[in-house]
């Protein structure tokens, strides 16, 4: 429940990544949930992720550009990664934490020295290309699919930045990150992070003089925080969500097309299995094969595919066949 925040150094592989606004913002927004980017660097630009420019440089990346010469491109790239990544080790002392958003097992080697050197390692992949070697290699490892690409409630992004229901969507997004074995924050350490995420927060614009007094406001939302205060600290967890309803054969096709092409927008046209299980899960924490008739989770992705929704490949990966 502490403000245990790192800094980070983040490394790119824009290839691995796919290039998409909404999932490299999800990256870095993760990362920030965590502490602070004091160096962050993508590998692999070019005119076709020019769409990234804005991001990247509010974000003060520096960038590695892809100049195609032979075959041994993509090698040189991974080279010039694993090069930096070990002298900001070696030479910057402030930054204990390395993000490495890449899932090839060739940067395992890198993963093992940094972790040698006491530092902590988050690896980053998409499902369909990350090695269980470099999964297993490194401190804590997440799928890009499940890093934050889910669409925000209500409005589109744009509608929703200065709004009061975007900082709630924030603010229950660091709970779930930050929050103790009772699901607590701190007030205190949820309003740095908040501030890590927007620098441009202040509770006065939304009308309080103080952080207590926006938690205040936002407590009487109903499904959404409740503050208590334990040795006249605040501290800040989540309400219980009735998110009602079930999963069963009626209403499936249109849950599985909804997922699905979510997943499709943000670039990701192969899945691994367990992430569209775990997406089902969000939305229905209660469910189980059974309440299809089924034993496994590869009987109901069998489901989806012959309604014409997905194709199964060697039983590892997913792909959308009529997104």
């Amino acid at each position: 429940m502490m403000d245990t925040s790192k800094n980070y150094a983040v490394f790119v592989d824009l290839e691995n990544a796919g290039g998409k606004i909404a999932t490299i913002s999800s990256i870095i927004e993760k990362v920030k949930i965590r502490g602070d980017i004091l160096l962050s660097k993508v590998y692999g630009y070019s005119e076709e992720y020019s769409s990234l420019k804005e991001l990247l440089l509010s974000n003060t990346f520096m960038v590695v550009p892809s100049l195609r010469y032979g075959r041994n491109q993509k090698n040189n790239l991974d080279i010039q990664l694993v090069i930096d990544a070990l002298e900001v080790a070696y030479t910057n002392p402030l930054i204990d934490c390395f993000c490495i958003v890449s899932g090839d097992s060739d940067y395992t080697p890198l993963v093992g020295k940094l972790k040698t050197m006491g530092k902590y390692v988050l690896g980053i992949s998409r499902s369909e290309c990350a090695s269980r070697i470099f999964i297993n290699a490194c401190s804590e490892f997440q799928f890009l699919e499940t890093v934050g690409v889910k669409e925000k409630a209500g409005a589109s992004q744009e509608d929703n930045d200065d709004s009061l229901e975007a900082i709630v969507v924030d603010i229950e997004r660091i709970i779930l990150e930050q929050g103790d074995d009772e699901g607590m924050v701190y007030a205190s350490a949820l309003k740095n992070t908040l501030m890590r995420l927007r620098p441009d927060f202040n509770e006065k614009n939304y009308g309080c003089a103080s952080f207590g007094r926006l938690l205040a406001r936002l407590q009487k939302k109903p499904g959404g925080i409740e503050v208590s205060e334990k040795d006249k600290v605040l501290r800040v967890k989540l309400t219980v969500k009735d998110k009602g309803g079930s999963l069963s054969g009626d209403n499936l096709p249109e849950v599985s097309q909804n997922i699905l092409a979510a997943l499709k927008k943000n670039g990701f046209d192969r899945v691994n299995p367990s992430i569209i299980k775990q997406t089902l899960l969000d939305s229905y924490p209660n469910f189980v094969e059974r309440d299809l008739g089924v034993k496994r989770f590869s009987d109901v992705l069998r489901i989806m595919e012959s309604k014409g929704l997905l194709s199964i490949e060697f039983e590892h990966f997913i792909c959308g066949s009529s997104l």
